[in-house]
């Protein structure tokens, strides 16, 4: 056997084997993690910050050498460490009108010590693309209240086709402006949490979690004593003013033959309503008033011949 091509082989085995793990070497030098979240919300100067944690792994690293980039729109620009941290980067890159994504990539070069000189490297990441969020919603103004509160939803991209919805039950709504909704928490049961959404053409947006707290309708008087075709009085109040279309209060009995009322509605914007009670038959019992988030109440009722 040939001497010369056994040596041969082994050099192209050795090269072959050795390859990757110098490629594996290299790539250890430096670490580069993009931390830049795909989606970003909106804001009035169009500028987005592209971060980057950058870490050596290697002393065969040039101190000093380390230099990151980014390229964007088909140009390179440096990105600057931050202020206070020895390993991150960011470039404050400016959407161009008319744009809501932008796709680049990292780049970071550095210099390298081997036995013999002092080599250029550099390392990319992949294309990543970022989104501009023009509608969001940021929070609500509370995340409790009792039914009939007025709320507002902060955010963006708002409009007046958007509707709130509480615990899939919808609220009456008011567009204010681009930035800000509010709605009136509706007639559901106390003591709940409730996820809070708005609902529009351009798709759906959660608005966080709303507790509703119990309240307290008030009827007076507090019994009702009446003959055969007399008419009485009842008054109903609430603590905060009836929302747009108002409130509609349930009344019902176990004499109905001996009571006579219409349907009990306080008006958008009051806190109280008055109706006439006429009695019936003769007969005794209660009438019972329920309202979704508030205690229910019983007056009892008397009507004689």
């Amino acid at each position: 056997m040939d001497k010369r091509i056994s040596k041969t082989n082994r050099r192209t085995w050795l090269a072959i084997i050795l390859a990757p793990i110098a490629l594996f070497l290299a790539g250890c030098d430096v670490k580069l993690v993009d931390l830049t979240p795909s989606t970003m919300k909106a804001n009035p100067s169009r500028t987005y910050a592209i971060t980057a944690q950058v870490s050596v792994k290697n002393n065969a690293v040039v101190d000093g050498s380390v230099r990151p980039e980014i390229i964007i729109d088909g140009k390179a620009h440096a990105m600057s460490r931050v202020p206070g941290s020895d390993s991150l980067y960011e470039y404050d890159y400016t959407m161009p009108p008319g744009r809501e994504k932008a796709a680049y990539y990292l780049l970071i070069r550095y210099q390298r010590k081997t036995a013999t000189a002092i080599v250029s490297k550099e390392i990319p990441t992949e294309v990543k693309t970022i989104n501009v969020e023009n509608r969001y919603s940021v929070e609500l103004e509370v995340n409790r209240a009792p039914v009939g509160t007025r709320i507002a939803i902060l955010g963006r991209g708002f409009t007046r086709d958007d509707k709130v919805l509480v615990g899939g039950t919808p609220a009456v709504t008011q567009a204010e402006s681009a930035t800000s909704l509010a709605f009136y928490v509706p007639s559901l049961p106390e003591g709940r949490n409730y996820n809070v959404t708005v609902l529009g053409l351009n798709g759906e947006l959660s608005a966080g979690s709303l507790r509703i707290d119990a309240s307290s309708i008030r009827v007076s008087p507090g019994s009702l004593n009446l003959r055969k075709g007399q008419r009485g009085v009842l008054a109903f109040s609430i603590p905060a003013e009836a929302p747009p279309g108002g409130l509609a209060v349930t009344v019902t009995t176990d004499v109905p033959d001996s009571v006579i009322m219409p349907e009990v509605i306080i008006p958008a914007g009051q806190r109280s309503t008055s109706i006439r009670v006429e009695g019936g038959e003769a007969g005794t019992g209660n009438l019972y008033v329920e309202l979704g988030g508030y205690s229910d109440v019983v007056i009892p009722i008397t009507v004689t011949d």
